[in-house]
C-alpha cells in the first residue's frame, strides 16, 4: 500500500504527463502482480464496490476525530471530498501498515457482509495505522471515487513502457468485461488468449472538437468525407461465433441492454465488427437522447420499454470484416465495404441504417449543411480524411466534429452553492430560472463559463444578498442574467419546468439586462426541436 499510496501522491501532485508516465511506470516495473493487476483496475475504473455508505463513514469519523458531526459535516463541505475530509481530521500517524494494495482490497470487499460494529472495529483500526496519504488512498477505494487525472491511455502508456508490450495491443486486452477477480495480471497482460478475443471491441477512435479558422487548415476540402454527428450512445456491435455483442463507448458491455441487434445475426456474417450510434427510432424516425435515457441504467428491459422507445444502429465504420482486422485499412475503403454490405442485406427490417457521407465542393457548402443539422436531428458534422486509417483514442488530425452552436437563453440566478475543490470556499454553483406568468421557475444548474474573477464577483454579491439558507444552498434575491448554453433540449416530466437541457453552462454575465428582459419558460418549449 505503501508504494501504490506514493504512486497517486505523484501522480497528484504534478500535471506533466512525462512525469505521470514515469511514476506509473516504475511502479509497474516494482510492484508484485496482485498489486498492478488492482491498480490497472482502479485507473481503468474497475473498482471494488463500496462495502460502508458514507453516512456511516462520516459518523465514525467524526467519532474517532473527537469532533462534533456537524463540524465534521462543515469541513467537508469546505473542502468537497469525503477521502479527503476523514484522512485530514483524522488524529496523524507515522504509518504502521504493511498490508500489500490487493490485501486491503480484499478486506474491504470482504466488509459488507460483516455487522456494523465489526465494518468500525475494522475501519477506524486501519485509519489509526495510516499515514495521511495511504489513509486517503485507502479512503478514496471505500468511497469509489479515484480520480486523479490519468487517463487510461496514459496508464496504458506507462504499461507498454515497463512490458515492452505495443500499446493498441495492451489497450486491446484492457477492453472487456474482466475485473481482478476474474482474471491474473500474467492472463490479462501477459498471455495470448484467443478465447479472450470472441467479446472484446476495438479501442475506439476518438473525433477532436474544430477549432476557429479550421477549413484553412485542413484544406483542401476535397480530402474529406463529411456526415452529420448524431446524438446518442457510441457503440460497436460485434458478431463473431453466431453471437452478438454491444459495447459502449464507456467500455460496457449492454448487450442485453438492446436485445434488438439479435436479430442482426440472421444477415450479417461472423467476423463483422461495426461502429456506429444506438439513436431512438421510433414511427420511422429519430429521437432524441432524453427517450434512450429510459433504456440506460435498466436492470431489465421490459416488452413495454422496448415498444416504448425501440431503438437502431446507425453504422458509420467497419472495424473487422469476414473475421479480418481492418482498422489499417483507408477510411474510404472501409466505407465501401460498409456501404456494400448494407446495400446487399435487408437491413432496414434488423434496425440496422448507414450514416451517409457526403463530400462538398467547398467549406461554404458544408457549413451550409451544418446549419441544417437540427432538422436531421444531429449535433453537427463529423470531417474524417478519407485516407485515414481506424486509430486508438483521441488523434488529432484525422477525425473532426463540427458541431452546430448551441442553444441559448438568458435566465435569472436564483439560487447558489458552494463549489468544490479549490472553489469550495465561493459559490459558484448555480441554478437558474425563466418567467412563467409572472414567476420565476427553475429550469437548469451550471457552474461553468464564468473567469475566476467573475466568480468572486457573484460569490461576493451572494453572500450579501443571501435571502434563506437551506443547508449548503442559498436562495438569492433575483436580480442578475446570464446567457445559458446547451446542447439539446426535450420534454421531462422529471423537471419542474416540464423542459429537460443536456449539459447546460453559463455563456456571458448579462450585465446589460434587467431580470424583467429574462426569457420565458415558453422561449425554453419553442426551441424544442419538432
Amino acid at each position: 500500500m505503501k508504494a501504490f499510496a506514493e504512486l497517486i501522491k505523484t501522480l497528484d501532485s504534478t500535471n506533466k504527463t512525462t512525469r505521470k508516465v514515469a511514476a506509473l511506470t516504475d511502479y509497474f516495473l516494482k510492484a508484485d502482480d496482485a498489486d498492478k493487476l488492482w491498480t490497472i483496475a482502479i485507473l481503468s475504473h474497475r473498482r471494488p464496490k463500496r462495502p460502508v455508505n458514507t453516512t456511516l463513514l462520516r459518523q465514525w469519523a467524526s467519532e474517532i476525530s473527537n469532533i462534533p458531526l456537524w463540524l465534521f459535516e462543515e469541513s467537508y463541505h469546505i473542502v468537497g471530498d469525503l477521502a479527503e475530509t476523514i484522512a485530514l481530521v483524522v488524529p496523524s500517524s507515522e504509518g504502521r501498515t504493511h498490508k500489500s494494495l490487493s490485501q486491503y482490497i480484499s478486506e474491504i470487499s470482504a466488509l459488507k457482509d460483516l455487522p456494523e460494529a465489526d465494518k468500525k472495529a475494522y475501519l477506524q483500526e486501519n485509519w489509526l495505522q495510516q499515514t495521511y496519504f495511504e489513509r486517503f488512498v485507502f479512503n478514496k477505494i471505500i468511497t469509489g471515487s479515484f480520480r486523479i487525472g490519468v487517463s487510461q491511455k496514459l496508464m496504458t502508456r506507462a504499461l507498454s513502457k515497463a512490458t515492452e508490450i505495443d500499446e493498441d495491443i495492451l489497450a486491446y486486452k484492457l477492453m472487456g468485461d474482466w475485473t481482478p477477480q476474474t482474471t491474473t495480471y500474467k492472463k490479462l497482460i501477459l498471455e495470448e488468449n484467443e478465447d479472450d478475443y470472441l467479446s472484446k471491441p476495438y479501442p475506439f477512435y476518438l473525433a477532436y472538437a474544430v477549432e476557429d479558422a479550421f477549413q484553412k487548415e485542413l484544406e483542401p476540402v476535397e480530402q474529406w468525407s463529411f456526415e452529420h454527428k448524431w446524438d446518442g450512445i457510441r457503440a460497436q456491435v460485434i458478431l463473431r461465433n453466431d453471437e452478438v455483442f454491444v459495447w459502449s463507448r464507456g467500455e460496457e458491455l449492454v448487450t442485453d441492454k438492446y436485445p434488438e441487434f439479435q436479430r442482426f445475426l440472421k444477415v450479417i456474417p461472423n467476423g463483422t465488427v461495426l461502429d456506429g450510434e444506438i439513436l431512438p427510432f421510433s414511427e420511422g424516425s429519430i429521437g432524441d437522447f432524453n427517450a434512450l435515457q429510459t433504456r440506460i441504467g435498466r436492470k431489465n428491459i421490459s416488452k413495454a420499454l422496448l415498444e416504448k422507445t425501440p431503438v437502431i444502429l446507425v453504422a458509420y465504420d467497419l472495424l473487422e470484416w469476414q473475421g479480418e482486422d481492418i482498422r489499417q485499412k483507408p477510411f474510404s475503403e472501409r466505407r465501401a465495404l460498409l456501404d456494400k454490405l448494407i446495400e446487399d442485406c435487408d437491413c432496414d427490417a434488423i434496425g440496422l441504417y448507414l450514416s451517409s457521407t457526403m463530400e462538398f465542393s467547398s467549406w461554404e457548402a458544408a457549413a451550409e449543411e451544418r446549419d441544417r443539422s437540427r432538422e436531421k436531428r444531429s449535433e453537427g458534422l463529423m470531417l474524417k480524411r478519407k485516407e485515414s486509417p481506424y486509430l486508438v483514442g483521441r488523434k488529432k488530425g484525422d477525425w473532426w466534429k463540427w458541431k452546430i452552436d448551441p442553444f441559448t437563453i438568458d435566465a435569472v440566478l436564483t439560487y447558489a452553492m458552494r463549489g468544490h475543490g479549490r472553489r469550495a470556499n465561493l459559490y459558484t454553483d448555480y441554478t437558474f430560472a425563466l418567467w412563467d406568468k409572472g414567476e420565476l421557475v427553475t429550469f437548469a444548474k451550471a457552474y461553468s463559463g464564468l473567469t475566476d474573477a467573475e466568480f468572486r464577483q457573484v460569490d461576493a454579491w451572494i453572500k450579501k444578498n443571501t435571502v434563506e439558507r437551506f443547508g449548503p444552498v442559498r436562495s438569492v434575491t433575483p436580480h442578475h442574467v446570464f446567457e445559458i448554453a446547451f446542447e439539446g433540449i426535450a420534454e421531462s416530466t422529471r423537471h419542474k419546468s416540464g423542459i429537460a437541457t443536456r449539459f447546460p453552462r453559463i455563456l456571458r454575465w448579462r450585465k446589460d439586462k434587467p431580470i424583467a428582459e429574462a426569457n420565458t419558460l415558453d422561449d425554453l418549449k419553442a426551441l424544442i426541436p419538432k
